[in-house]
């Protein structure tokens, strides 16, 4: 399963012809590429996938989506390691 991760844009700038930028996801901050979200401003949260910034989305959606992330972590967290998903 690929995951995109929300995280907030600090700095933006440009490198080796590329539109990058410095995202903070929760005080750890990686690089990402911009390209694909030009109009894209510091303070603007954004989805990154494998280094891409690849959409937008409010403050209030990155939130919500983090709020899930933590909800899953507790949850596997609850279960143990080796927990094994229900049958459906």
């Amino acid at each position: 399963m690929c995951l995109g991760v929300p995280g907030k844009i600090v700095e933006i700038y440009e490198q080796g012809g590329l539109h990058m930028g410095r995202v903070d996801f929760g005080g750890v901050f990686r690089e990402a590429c911009l390209d694909y979200v030009p109009e894209a401003k510091a303070g603007e949260y954004c989805v990154i996938h494998v280094g891409f910034a690849i959409s937008l989305l409010s403050e209030k959606e990155a939130m919500e989506t983090l709020d899930l992330f933590k909800q899953i972590s507790d949850i596997e967290e609850e279960l143990g390691p080796g927990a094994a998903p229900a049958s459906i």
